[in-house]
């Protein structure tokens, strides 16, 4: 992003000090956007005059995605990053950028948690047989039958405890589900049984199993 840049040095220099990522050019006195290392894992959306603040589709060259962030509600952090102006930015996940001044590192005691599970599970795994996941809330039981097993399970598993802590009820902007889904791919649908159905068939179509999808989100941190 060719933009002029306006830090002092110490900015620049706070910068740095992070990973190394972010340095500055002595030749042209402007600084080169990157990501660094996280230094939250999650963040709270602060108190601000409307309520909600706006996401956008990356840190370089920002877009508004069209959607917000009510004030107060916690989310998960992938990525951290500076862009050319040294303004600092965290990924919630798929490209989910929000300006780093508008939030809160960590949880507060009030918000309302978007990711947190709110349901508890257990999985009985069978390695000649389809693994099944009880799903149990306050006024029911929901069984649902995947299609995957044995080390194929375990991934997917793997997978849903970074994506949403395991819950079905989990949200983060258009992305929504225990293995955060987004809402189009569901149609409407966001019942466990389909949640479950449309996970498996994404990530066949993308990466062939559950083990390769695991191992993808192991090296970028999502999908």
């Amino acid at each position: 992003m060719k933009i002029k840049s306006i830090l002092v040095k110490s900015i620049a220099v706070t910068a740095l000090s992070v990973t190394g990522l972010v340095s500055a050019n002595n030749n042209t006195n402007t600084a080169q956007a990157a990501i660094v290392e996280n230094d939250t894992a999650v963040v709270t959306v602060k108190n601000v005059s409307d309520n909600a603040i706006t996401v956008y589709n990356s840190y370089k060259k920002p877009e508004a995605t069209g959607q917000t962030l009510a004030s107060n509600t916690s989310w998960k952090v992938i990525k951290t990053a500076y862009d050319a102006k040294g303004h600092k930015w965290y990924d919630l996940g798929k490209n989910q950028w929000v300006r780093a001044k508008y939030v809160t590192r960590g949880y507060h005691t009030q918000a309302a948690v978007t990711q947190a599970p709110v349901q508890h599970q257990t999985q009985t795994e069978n390695t000649n047989s389809a693994a099944t996941t009880t799903v149990a809330n306050n006024t029911n039981t929901q069984t649902t039958t995947s299609t995957v097993s044995g080390s194929e399970a375990s991934a997917k598993e793997w997978i849903a405890g970074r994506e949403s802590g395991g819950s079905y009820g989990a949200s983060n902007g258009q992305y929504v589900g225990k293995y955060q889904l987004s809402a189009s791919y569901l149609n409407g649908d966001y019942s466990a049984a389909n949640q479950e159905r449309v996970a498996d068939n994404y990530v066949k179509g993308r990466y062939g199993s559950w083990t390769a999808a695991k191992a993808f989100w192991q090296a970028n941190g999502w999908y």
